[in-house]
């Protein structure tokens, strides 16, 4: 990554020197078959790129940006440039300009294993080559010559020339020369990021987007969806097409604005590191949203909210684009709170505002008590910085803010103006404050005061009930109490709900009072609710107006304990449930009770998505919180109680399914794994479960994992499912397995070799890194130390990621760990700041857990 950063101060003052005319990019990409035809190195794809451009200052320098093993020539304004001189691998220096200038590079461009820039697939199942493009936030000029920031924004020509017989996509209609080049249709003005190449022998399916207009005007939009030609058997398209007609009709009568960018595609691609990208025009997905066996609704539902999250995009972020990378949040957090606002709004998907709170919630207070915790409005001080901005606090918990940003000002005010913001900014940047001024237009409230408290500091506040009862059990004072953490201070102005619940004579636990009100300071009377009778559970922040962590007074915690699963309001539920993963994460709740509270009242859930989240909380309850001498205990217990419930479920339902998918996970006698060894050889069988290729996948892990099954059943296994998520699969399998031998040979792939593909690295790490292989480990947590400023310096941002976040040794879960990760931190002040913080966030997770497990041990003695 050396030399491959941009700093915000570079960004503006190029900002403020240049303006972008237009770019035309051709692009030969016939090399992507058959034999590389370069020799030694990466496989490469000619490039040549024309971008006209203005300088505010003639006889100024600039550089334009590239990443590529070769330039062959570079011509100013028709003078030809030495490549050797003005190109060091990542820049092309460009001096005295002119007013109107004409760059034109040429150059090879390398393919792409790792996802980022022009990526090269070829399908195991049948030897095809897949090619796509992903560039946030800086990853165009691995592909063409750009000027690499979001504020120089300009109108863009593809033309390429492909191998015979492929199909190529770009963000504009394309059509098929009798020269064999594709032409694309200019683009309007956007920024280089979302610009974006899809070409291959894709499966390609279509329809159309009609909308007719209060003034009589007519919008026609070509709709089209592709995938590998290996998925099209499972490629439900068209329920891809009802949420995106969904959500155009949905979109447009909250905007106002018709959708600027003519077609409409979606493409699903392979081994992709996002969960979608909001390219105007042919929005991509990562493929595993196509579903190859049997999945549960909540599964459905977050393909659809990404479908329309990225939809939300086309406005936000598209049309009207941050400036740099500090207002990120100006795209993301208002995709990801209109993502579910038109889930809610449009689609079958009803309960989707449940998942926001208890799912997409969960990553952004996780993030907001971390020690890399930002503003909403981050210092994003470079590139490095904006890569690792793409956090829970930029999506969940800006999204947060913004549901509590239409309390506030109201829902018609909020959508009024985000109108006159695409109106009065339509293919421009901007920045908070263009933002903040339409809204205090539209609401005629303080935005400055809202936007200090909300958008400019860090912090998650805790809001926790009192209450004060006569002698006939009725309330006589309720206050909310809000507290802060000493490093973040801020106690905010919060729009909350309040809800009293009781229990009934039939055992259901209902709410009787409600009352919504303002919150703010240390300490709130709650006037409207004196008099009511005494609750048997308080909830502050009923019905998630706010972003907080709900506390609980005694009382209502006894409740929950004994209780939890007759709380007959679904959001109430998953509220409780994710403030008590809050409580267990905090040390306040010892890990052992969590898990009791799952195992006593799991089985009740009825909203899938809750189940799924309690499932993963309760193992990490188990393996990060509870103190190492209990786990055995309490993964029987876990298991247990997950066969059980798996044995009542509903046969062929997706509890079945989700309670089967968690037994598989924390199987641990030997009983539990003769069960899922004759699940898989068919000589078991649970009544109406249906034990897919997928399935299949998910019981031979742990079997893999704990010796119970060799090389050879996985190999097997690849036999019957040669494709590849097959190949995923059998990666992960492969490298779960328990011997020290396999741990050398992943660790060596991992962090000596760069030939993995990202999706095969991420592969190799949740195999390698398992919590329940302590001993294997050890000899690792060393030597993690000793290589990971080399891997940050050698390899792409995205796989160092990946391989600095997964390779913590976070499964030792000990004293000694954490100080060598202390000591590390100390001595390293001045590595990149990207790969200080996340050491810094693995460190923190460590700490916590450790006083996790000290909650637990005082639990053990009580």
């Amino acid at each position: 990554m050396p030399g491959e950063n941009l700093s915000r101060d570079e960004a503006r003052v190029r900002a403020g020197l240049l303006s972008v005319d237009g770019y035309e990019v051709d692009l030969d990409l016939r090399s992507a078959v058959g034999e590389a035809p370069d020799g030694p190195g990466p496989r490469t794809f000619r490039s040549v790129t024309t971008i006209r451009f203005r300088s505010a200052e003639p006889g100024a320098a600039a550089f334009a940006d590239l990443i590529a093993p070769r330039v062959t020539a570079v011509t100013l304004n028709g003078r030809a440039l030495d490549p050797a001189t003005v190109f060091d691998g990542s820049r092309v220096t460009l001096e005295d300009l002119r007013a109107e200038n004409v760059l034109v590079v040429d150059a090879q461009c390398a393919y792409s294993r790792t996802g980022e820039g022009m990526h090269r697939f070829v399908d195991p199942e049948d030897g095809e080559v897949y090619l796509y493009t992903q560039y946030e936030p800086a990853d165009a000029r691995r592909v063409f010559a750009t000027f690499e920031q979001p504020d120089l924004k300009a109108p863009y020509r593809f033309r390429v020339t492909a191998p015979e017989g492929w199909r190529v996509w770009s963000n504009g209609a394309g059509t098929l020369g009798d020269d064999g080049v594709w032409r694309f249709a200019e683009t309007k003005p956007i920024s280089t990021y979302i610009t974006t190449i899809l070409a291959g022998p894709y499966h390609h399916v279509t329809d159309s987007y009609r909308r007719t207009f209060d003034d009589g005007t007519v919008l026609e939009i070509p709709l089209g969806a592709m995938c590998r030609k290996g998925l099209a058997r499972h490629f439900d398209a068209d329920d891809v097409f009802l949420l995106t007609k969904q959500g155009l009709d949905f979109f447009h009568d909250r905007f106002d604005y018709p959708y600027p960018f003519g077609k409409y595609d979606q493409a699903f691609v392979p081994e992709y590191n996002l969960g979608a990208m909001e390219n105007p025009g042919l929005v991509t997905f990562r493929e595993e949203y196509i579903f190859r066996g049997k999945v549960t609704r909540a599964s459905y539902e977050h393909r659809a909210n990404v479908i329309l999250h990225e939809m939300a995009h086309m406005w936000f972020g598209d049309l009207v684009t941050m400036t740099w990378w500090d207002d990120l949040w100006l795209k993301e957090s208002f995709a990801e709170f209109m993502g579910t606002f038109a889930l809610v709004g449009a689609t079958r998907f009803q309960d989707g505002w449940i998942t926001f709170a208890n799912n997409r919630k969960s990553w952004a207070y996780r993030a907001d008590q971390l020690p890399s915790t930002h503003p909403i409005t981050a210092d994003i001080r470079d590139l490095e910085d904006a890569k690792l901005n793409f956090d829970g606090i930029t999506y969940a918990k800006g999204a947060s803010v913004l549901k509590q940003l239409v309390a506030y000002v109201g829902q018609d005010a909020f959508l009024e103006g985000a109108r006159r913001y695409f109106k009065r900014h339509a293919y421009g940047n901007t920045s908070l404050g263009d933002l903040l001024a339409v809204l205090e237009e539209t609401s005629g409230r303080d935005m400055a005061g809202w936007s200090r408290s909300w958008l400019e500091t860090a912090g998650v506040n805790s809001l926790t009930p009192e209450a004060v009862y006569d002698a006939e059990g009725r309330i006589t004072e309720l206050a909310v109490i809000q507290e802060a953490a000493p490093s973040h201070p801020e106690l905010r102005p919060h729009r909350v709900a309040v809800g009293l619940f009781r229990r009934t004579a039939d055992g259901d636990l209902v709410r009787y009072a409600r009352v919504e009100t303002d919150v703010a300071g240390p300490r709130t009377v709650i006037t409207e609710l004196a008099g009511a009778e005494k609750p048997d559970l308080i909830l502050v922040n009923d019905e998630d107006l706010t972003y907080c962590k709900i506390r609980f007074d005694a009382a209502s915690l006894d409740t929950l304990r004994t209780h939890l699963g007759a709380l007959t309001d679904p959001l109430a539920r998953a509220l409780c449930w994710s403030a008590l993963w809050s409580l267990t994460r905090d040390a306040l709740m010892p890990a052992r009770d969590f898990i009791g509270l799952v195992l006593t009242h799991a089985g009740r859930e009825t909203d899938i998505g809750v189940l799924q989240m309690l499932h993963a909380w309760a193992r990490g309850a188990l393996t990060l919180y509870a103190v190492p001498e209990w786990r055995e205990e309490g993964g029987r217990l876990l298991a247990e109680g997950a066969l059980r419930e798996l044995r009542t479920a509903e046969p062929g339902g997706q509890h079945q399914l989700t309670w089967a998918r968690f037994f598989a996970a924390v199987a641990t006698t030997d009983a539990d794994f003769q069960l899922l060894q004759g699940l898989l050889e068919g000589t078991a069988k649970i009544d109406g479960l249906d034990v897919d290729q997928e399935l299949r996948w998910a019981f031979l892990e742990p079997l893999t994992a704990h010796g119970r099954a060799d090389e050879s059943a996985v190999a097997a296994e690849l036999a019957h499912d040669d494709t590849a998520s097959g190949k995923r699969h059998e990666v992960r399998c492969l490298a779960a397995r328990p011997s020290a031998a396999v741990k050398a040979q992943a660790w060596v792939r991992l962090v000596e070799s760069d030939t993995l593909s990202n999706a095969l690295v991420e592969a190799t790490i949740a195999g390698f890194a398992r919590s329940d292989q302590r001993e294997l480990l050890a000899p690792y947590a060393e030597k993690y130390f000793e290589v990971i400023e080399r891997v940050w310096a050698e390899r792409s941002i995205q796989i160092a990621m990946h391989v600095v976040r997964g390779l913590f040794p976070a499964a030792q879960g000990d004293r000694s760990t954490l100080e060598a990760a202390e000591a590390w931190l100390a001595s390293h002040e001045e590595v990149a700041p990207a790969l200080r913080r996340l050491v810094l966030e693995a460190t923190d997770d460590l700490a916590r857990s450790l006083r996790g497990q000290a909650c637990d041990a005082a639990a053990a003695g009580r």
